[in-house]
């Protein structure tokens, strides 16, 4: 069974694709989610605690807020920080995607 449904909600999808996700809703939503793997981000580094992937997503992400990242450079650490979950537990595995999602 899918966990995500087929068509995506079209209020997570930005302007620009043809949703209603406005530029200014898209960077808090970006924020709050990198706020929350921040709390799961400690069971990733007690598995891998000299890999710097998901930590470093967390602040190109932010460095896309704030309008000093291109969109392109974040989807790149976002894949690498999702990369360095492969193989791990599920916590420190679900910790290293919450931090390539955010």
């Amino acid at each position: 069974m899918p966990i995500l449904p087929k068509e995506r909600d079209p209020r997570l999808i930005t302007v620009r694709r043809g949703g209603t996700l406005t530029d200014e809703h898209h960077h808090l939503l970006a924020e709050w989610a990198a706020r929350c793997a921040e709390h799961v981000l400690p069971l990733f580094e007690q598995e891998s605690p000299d890999d710097p992937r998901p930590r470093d997503a967390l602040a190109v992400g932010r460095g896309w807020v704030r309008g000093e990242v291109p969109m392109r450079e974040a989807h790149r650490t976002s894949f690498r920080a999702n990369a360095a979950g492969r193989g791990l537990p599920d916590p420190a595995r679900f910790a290293a995607l919450a931090a390539g999602q955010a």
